[in-house]
């Protein structure tokens, strides 16, 4: 479990809001304060949890509602997922072969995909632009989703692309880095 907030309810929504664009054409921002509310079965809301369990709520509850019809309130509050209806739904959720960056890499190229990382570090905090190779662990500390990866412009360090930051790709290591690889998964629309 997470210990790191709401994180993982923006990277949950973020992989859903890509693959219903991608499926529909049309980008939907989605509520990442239903996920909080209503996603309790193994998630605790503020303190923590996974998308896995977050993707298995959408599908039960049969879609989550748009940013616009249940907004985001910075605290847990109470479930109103039956009050609202659903701008978009999925069917499933992959997980990617663990310490795998190349399938990783293999699903990104498809869609966003939500994954871990350790952020705690404090190269990580004081992230502020380029490309991140900084100092880190492999524990799951943070959430975020991965959009794409690329190279540099000048073609020095492959990058992958995660949402407000670039990191290196094809570290030495199978977890890739800060954990990169560890626990990747995606939804399925």
């Amino acid at each position: 479990m997470y210990d790191a907030g709401d994180c993982w309810a923006f990277s949950t929504v973020a992989a859903v809001e890509g693959v219903t664009e991608i499926s529909s054409g049309n980008l939907i921002p989605l509520s990442e304060q239903q996920i909080l509310d209503c996603s309790i079965d193994g998630n605790r809301g503020c303190g923590g949890g996974w998308m896995d369990n977050a993707f298995k709520y959408i599908i039960k509850n049969q879609g989550i509602a748009s940013e616009a019809d249940y907004p985001y309130k910075e605290v847990q509050g109470t479930c109103e997922d039956a009050q609202v209806k659903a701008a978009a739904k999925i069917s499933n959720f992959e997980d990617v072969k663990p310490n795998d960056e190349q399938a990783l890499l293999q699903a990104v190229a498809m869609q966003p995909v939500s994954i871990c990382i350790e952020g705690s570090g404090p190269d990580f905090q004081s992230y502020k632009g380029g490309i991140f190779n900084g100092g880190c662990g492999t524990q799951c500390s943070h959430a975020v989703a991965i959009v794409g990866f690329g190279a540099t412009e000048d073609g020095m360090k492959a990058g992958v692309r995660l949402r407000l930051m670039r990191s290196c790709r094809d570290v030495d290591a199978p977890e890739g880095l800060c954990g990169i690889a560890t626990k990747p998964s995606y939804p399925v629309a």
